[in-house]
């Protein structure tokens, strides 16, 4: 089991990073708060669990301790595979989703990808005890009901940022903004590195 590595970033991509560690590129997969840690040419360090199975080994990778943590309980839930636990993670914060839990709040937890009725009782009734005490100031574990996830062509523009460099929150007002007025990816962006640089 490899607890942890610690190297040089030289890929961001959507889900996933490279980290060079003397020479080896390992590939983790990372949720959004992770990538959002991670510039390209640094050199970081990822607690990670690494997922053997037949057919493939996978590695996941977190900035933090603590959603290391939270990544071991969930896959630990009866149903909740580590791509699911990972897109959990990536929904919102840790500890939004522990006061959910605590709270046993099923309309929101439900609204998590990959998550049904059946699989957020299970995971109410696994975690509740074991999450720990949580403050009712915690957040939400999800982002504004308003707020969407990219498709289409802004969904391409941001992976293609953050595998420059960029973070998601530095580019995704950019790219809203732009992304009605675009007809192809490369066309925003364009758009978005030029509104970028006169931001700066």
């Amino acid at each position: 089991m490899i607890g942890y590595i610690k190297g040089l970033v030289t890929h961001i991509f959507k889900d996933s990073c490279f980290v060079d560690v003397h020479g080896v590129g390992y590939r983790a997969y990372i949720p959004v708060s992770t990538i959002d840690t991670l510039t390209i040419g640094r050199e970081t360090m990822l607690f990670t669990y690494m997922n053997v199975r037949e057919d493939a080994i996978v590695l996941y990778g977190f900035a933090t301790m603590d959603e290391y943590d939270l990544f071991m309980l969930l896959i630990g839930v009866n149903g909740v595979g580590p791509k699911v636990a990972l897109g959990i993670l990536s929904a919102g914060r840790p500890d939004g989703f522990r006061l959910a839990v605590h709270q046993k709040n099923m309309k929101v937890l439900t609204k998590l990808p990959g998550i049904g009725k059946k699989t957020a009782e299970r995971i109410v009734l696994e975690l509740h005890d074991k999450i720990g005490a949580v403050s009712d100031d915690s957040g939400d574990v999800l982002p504004d009901s308003d707020s969407t996830v990219p498709q289409g062509i802004a969904a391409e523009a941001l992976a293609a940022l953050t595998s420059l460099g960029y973070t998601s929150q530095e580019v995704l007002p950019a790219i809203e903004a732009k992304a009605p007025q675009c007809q192809t990816v490369e066309e925003l962006l364009k758009n978005v590195l030029r509104a970028l640089g006169s931001g700066r």
